[in-house]
């Protein structure tokens, strides 16, 4: 079920959507998924900072050391469970708006499942190039945001139109806890939590 449901969201995610619906996802399993796929980024992260190394321009290769390299995969993880099970809420929270009243396992699996793209890009940080992961990243985001406006209006059960309100009012709060994120990042940096290369 696990690899059906990856697979159907990035092959057909229109039928896929309708399967998870139908087959009433529960809570459980939305977070086991979540949990899975969001320790791909801060994994790959670590072994690409940690043991394969940054090139920045024509400078060296730098690498982290495996102490900080290891205390940014635990922060990464964390933040990434959190920001998505916190979207979650959000979507079961202005549902109601929207003319929808969906239980709380369907508005978690729509911000668990919609994240999928982003968190298999998130392999590609096992090579660490700017450039590349620059691109894989407005790929992922792409595709995850199609996948969010395709998945509520049948996870949620409203109109098509009223989906594409809600979603994107949905990919707003995402990029206000993106922004968040970044300057949580900051003020842990300047807090002496920056990273350490070797």
């Amino acid at each position: 079920m696990f690899l059906s449901n990856i697979w159907g969201l990035l092959t057909h995610p229109a039928e896929q959507w309708k399967s998870i619906h139908d087959n009433h996802v529960s809570l459980t399993a939305s977070l086991v998924h979540l949990l899975i796929m969001a320790a791909i980024p801060p994994v790959s992260g670590y072994i690409g900072a940690a043991h394969v190394g940054w090139r920045i321009g024509a400078g060296p290769i730098r690498h982290l050391t495996a102490d900080s390299a290891l205390m940014i995969l635990i922060a990464s993880y964390v933040a990434l469970v959190a920001c998505v099970l916190i979207l979650g809420r959000a979507i079961h929270w202005m549902a109601k708006t929207y003319g929808s009243e969906p239980a709380d396992s369907r508005a978690t699996a729509l911000a668990a499942y919609s994240a999928t793209p982003l968190f298999l890009i998130g392999l590609i940080a096992v090579y660490p190039s700017l450039w590349l992961i620059m691109l894989a990243s407005l790929l992922g985001i792409a595709y995850s945001v199609y996948l969010l406006y395709t998945g509520v209006p049948v996870l949620m059960e409203i109109s098509q139109e009223q989906g594409f309100v809600f979603s994107s009012a949905i990919l707003t709060v995402g990029l206000v806890m993106v922004v968040g994120l970044m300057v949580t990042t900051v003020l842990f940096w300047s807090f002496g939590m920056a990273p350490t290369f070797t």
